[in-house]
């Protein structure tokens, strides 16, 4: 399958080739946004970029401009990107509070450049104006006036200022006399889309990936079979290891090699960005996030109930809409997933009664319909108590959108 990043070109005063923008497409033939949200659209311009394309075939060494809004840059995902040559374009439509100003400067402590993109004077944004090293200014919509009177009050503070949609000579050349220090625009060049291709890889297996990474200590023997066994996977994690990102002196070409030098943190973070949009793909939503948000409520259900096992309890949520999924009869799909009989009882219903698997299970489906006689009933069997459900519930569905998004890497193991 093909993957596409397209590559707006940024150039300085002397028309010298300084960076690019990289713009979300989702096909070769429409090279313009198509009004995916931004957090869809930058998520997949890394993962393109990242893992499929390779940032060394689209920036080249140059500084790479990437649109983030309030819940990508609250999530930690500009980790996953060089920060030597990432510019973190903030859109114009973010609010700047007290939260996200914190993050900002300490991202910028952190040696990340900061851009206001589409940038109009305003006093909430000031602030911002404190932290950025790169104001984009619409040369569309912003008068001339406005303009001179944007770069008389920010140039002499060393902030960087570029203009942007400079579409004729004679744009650029008042912008270049007006002070502007960067400049990008149709003059110079239209967007240019890069293709990729991506092997799509199998559900199942991403499936079970994801059921390794829940393990508190991971397998690495175990990653090893199923990345290996897979090919879209396979490049996936060496493009991922092999990237800017880790500044490597030599080129590593085995998965054993490549899994020991990520270690446990980055080799999760790589299994939520390549692992998640495949098993999502072409099916809604809606779906795997229900998923997400049943595996969770069930661990968090056998915590309270003090069950020894909890995390079996989270792959049994995860898992109980796996034939939809992966389109297998469940009972087939949970054998080829190599799920634990604990689970697969509970879930095909072939446990005891008064198993306590099955019982969270029963409590978490009857939770989800608003069957409340058959939750208090099933919660008292399990001792816990009803007012905890509510409160549990909430915080399962914050994380599960946290994770949907995959920008959430800090907090995805329940």
């Amino acid at each position: 399958m093909d993957v596409f990043v397209a590559r707006q070109a940024i150039f300085d005063r002397a028309r010298r080739l300084y960076g690019y923008e990289l713009l979300f497409r989702s096909s070769a033939e429409s090279n313009k946004f198509d009004g995916t949200d931004s957090v869809s659209a930058t998520t997949q311009v890394i993962a393109n970029s990242l893992l499929s394309i390779g940032l060394e075939n689209i920036v080249c060494g140059k500084k790479m401009f990437v649109n983030f809004d309030r819940t990508l840059l609250m999530s930690g995902f500009h980790s996953m990107l060089p920060r030597q040559d990432l510019v973190l374009e903030i859109l114009e439509t973010v609010e700047p509070d007290p939260e996200l100003l914190a993050v900002c400067r300490a991202l910028c402590e952190q040696g990340y450049t900061i851009a206001l993109d589409d940038f109009v004077r305003h006093p909430r944004l000031e602030p911002l104006t404190q932290i950025a090293r790169v104001i984009k200014v619409d040369m569309r919509v912003t008068s001339k006036e406005e303009q001179e009177r944007i770069l008389r009050i920010y140039r002499p503070r060393g902030i960087v200022m570029l203009a942007e949609k400079v579409e004729t000579r004679e744009e650029f050349d008042w912008a270049q006399l007006a002070g502007y220090d960067l400049f990008q625009g149709y003059f110079f060049t239209r967007p240019v889309v890069v293709r990729g291709r991506q092997i799509p890889a199998a559900k199942l297996t991403c499936i079970m990936l994801l059921r390794e990474m829940q393990q508190p200590e991971l397998d690495f023997k175990r990653l090893r079979e199923l990345i290996s066994k897979d090919v879209s996977l396979s490049y996936k994690l060496l493009r991922y290891v092999n990237s800017v990102l880790f500044q490597r002196a030599a080129e590593i070409h085995s998965i054993n090699h490549a899994l020991a030098e990520l270690g446990e943190s980055n080799i999760r973070s790589w299994i939520a960005l390549a692992a998640l949009p495949e098993l999502a793909k072409n099916k809604p939503g809606e779906l795997v996030t229900h998923s997400l948000v049943r595996g969770h409520f069930c661990q968090r259900l056998a915590q309270l109930s003090g069950i020894q096992e909890h995390h079996l309890a989270f792959l049994m949520g995860l898992f109980s809409l796996l034939d939809a999924l992966i389109d297998l009869p469940l009972n087939e799909a949970l054998v080829q997933a190599g799920v634990a009989p604990a689970i697969s009882g509970a879930l095909l219903g072939t446990s005891r009664e008064d198993d306590a698997f099955r019982n969270v299970y029963r409590l978490a489906c009857s939770y989800e319909t608003g069957e409340w006689d058959a939750v208090e009933n099933v919660a008292e069997k399990l001792k816990i108590k009803t007012s905890e459900l509510s409160e549990s519930y909430a915080e399962t569905t914050v994380w599960a959108h946290q994770l949907m998004h995959p920008t959430a890497q800090r907090q995805f193991a329940p």
